[in-house]
């Protein structure tokens, strides 16, 4: 080799090659470093806020959103135990079912549990974020998790959510007719049940007189113009509203599109509390409770009488579900499963069907399963552990 300016070509190559291997390194980890807001984003994918029932406060309650993760800690309740065991890990995010702050805190002087996580969580820089009825509302959530884990097929939702859906009316010249209706389907609307791309069309023809200062998509500024239209009508999530309207905006020709949004009364089949659905092969009572005793490794299953009859059809509900239990037998289960109900209830469906309660804590211990699932696909490479913290505050001697 013939020396450049006192540098081999050897060298020359061999620090280019270093040069580039570093710039690609440092592309790579640019290109993997995972935000606080990515995780969340991933969960609200899945679980969109908006799904959240109005008593509850899911989302994230401590922590910058633009923090580097450098691991995430799972658990169903947030206790001192388990921001220790974040931070010893080296997790500084913590996703949990049950959010920690329900009701706003006037003070932060650690007079209680909740008071304290918050301290430590503060002073060690850990977020925590929480998704918690808007993943028990969500397609694919934690019912459909307990659902599954009985086996049960043909899942549907038990109780339907209310007042959440609209339904938007636009009038489009027909030659763009196609494309907006795709650009409103991009945009989460025409969702029924299991079927996509839902619309209803007319055709019809719509009329308008362009002022000064137009620039009208078809027809002549001053004279009255008459144009084939289709109206499009399609159903979309309340919260996807401002969404679809910007979408719409964007892809209609006119200056001044025109539609119409109105609120829905009917029940949003995809998103509710509890699920519904059939066992392959039906079985006796006592078979059933076995199986459930066994599957979510209970201390005990308590539940109404047994009423000597096959079971076949199951509805449940994961948490404090006891008040959903009308809708079941209205839907004609042969037992409702939960984890919470009250004394009262039970008399209520005494020989009606057979009613039983696992807990709170174990009919949602599942829920970590479908986080961690959510964030490894989302985010690969995260560290991401369960909590080895057991925060039932249950005992059973």
């Amino acid at each position: 080799m013939l020396p450049v300016s006192g540098i081999s070509l050897s060298s020359l190559i061999l620090r280019n090659e270093k040069k580039i291997v570093s710039s690609q390194t440092e592309i790579f980890l640019h290109q993997i470093l995972v935000r606080i807001k990515d995780i969340a984003s991933a969960l609200e994918m899945f679980a969109p806020l908006p799904l959240q029932d109005g008593f509850d406060n899911a989302g994230l309650q401590i922590g910058l959103t633009d923090a580097e993760v450098t691991g995430v800690l799972l658990c169903l309740d947030v206790t001192e135990a388990v921001v220790d065991e974040a931070i010893a890990s080296g997790c500084n995010l913590i996703v949990s079912h049950h959010p920690l702050i329900f009701s706003p805190l006037k003070r932060i002087t650690g007079s209680n549990y909740i008071e304290r996580c918050v301290i430590k969580a503060l002073a060690n820089g850990v977020a925590i974020y929480s998704a918690h009825t808007n993943i028990d509302n969500a397609p694919g959530g934690v019912n459909y998790r307990i659902a599954e884990k009985l086996g049960l097929q043909n899942v549907r939702i038990l109780v339907p959510k209310e007042d959440a859906l609209l339904k938007l009316a636009v009038y489009v010249p027909t030659s763009a007719a196609d494309a907006v209706r795709d650009v409103l389907f991009a945009a989460g609307c025409g969702n029924i049940g299991n079927y996509g791309s839902c619309s209803y069309n007319i055709d019809g023809f719509g009329t308008f007189k362009a002022g000064e200062g137009c620039n009208p998509f078809c027809g002549e500024v001053g004279e009255l113009h008459c144009e084939p239209e289709v109206r499009i009508e399609t159903v979309l999530p309340a919260y996807l509203k401002s969404k679809a309207v910007a979408a719409l905006i964007k892809a209609h020709p006119y200056e001044e599109p025109a539609f119409d949004i109105y609120q829905l009364k009917n029940g949003w089949g995809n998103v509710g509390s509890g699920v519904i659905g059939e066992l392959s092969v039906e079985c006796d009572e006592a078979e059933f409770l076995q199986c459930i005793k066994e599957e979510f490794n209970v201390a005990c299953v308590r539940h109404t009488p047994l009423l000597g009859r096959k079971v076949k059809r199951v509805a449940l509900c994961g948490g404090a579900g006891g008040s959903f239990a009308g809708a079941a037998l209205a839907a004609g289960a042969d037992v409702y499963l939960t984890g919470e109900a009250r004394y009262h209830d039970l008399f209520n469906y005494t020989g009606k069907m057979v009613m039983a309660v696992i807990g709170h804590y174990e009919s949602e211990q599942y829920t970590m399963d479908i986080f961690r699932e959510i964030i490894e696909k989302a985010c690969p490479g995260v560290k991401v552990l369960a909590t080895a913290v057991n925060t039932n505050p249950v005992n059973y001697l």
